[in-house]
């Protein structure tokens, strides 16, 4: 009897040191905080970043201003970059959030939210998610920013739920 206590015991310590490695392997995603990251406008989008985006658990981050999603960070936030300007980039509308869309570092996409300031910018890495799912979850935060301008000729808009 004592022995089999002794093996339980056993197995459930060696199943606590295996879970308490592999998450401490999984550890922060490295990114840089931007120019503006410590705008306040940002700490507004960081308070609330939701815990899941495109289906993917929320990452800690090491730097200020940023969110990061899903085992390989497949999504990546950062709030506080420099805003764009008039751009001939793909603009399209998801929820009242016109996003700018940079498809040249393809499978990684550049979405801008753009016209808000500070500026912020979700990198989607589009063998891994969609980035519509993905900046649909993250609509509710880049309305905390303020919105200067809008895109005045939009490829798609989508009034998503």
């Amino acid at each position: 009897m004592k022995r089999s206590v002794f093996r339980i015991i056993s197995a459930a310590s060696a199943v606590a040191a295996a879970t308490a490695l592999l998450t401490a392997c999984a550890g922060d995603v490295p990114l840089d905080p931007a120019p503006e990251a410590n705008n306040p406008a940002c700490a507004e989008v960081t308070v609330r970043l939701p815990e899941q985006v495109a289906g993917l658990d929320k990452r800690h981050t090491n730097a200020q201003a940023t969110g990061a999603w899903g085992d390989t960070a497949a999504v990546q936030l950062v709030c506080g970059i420099e805003p764009s300007g008039p751009t001939t980039d793909t603009c399209a509308t998801v929820n009242g959030v016109d996003w700018i869309i940079d498809e040249s570092a393809a499978p990684i996409y550049r979405f801008e939210a753009y016209g808000r300031e500070p500026g912020l910018a979700v990198y989607i890495d589009s063998e891994v998610v969609s980035g519509t799912d993905a900046v649909l979850d993250l609509g509710a935060v880049a309305r905390q920013l303020p919105q200067t301008r809008q895109c005045t000729s939009v490829a798609d808009s989508f009034d998503l739920k």
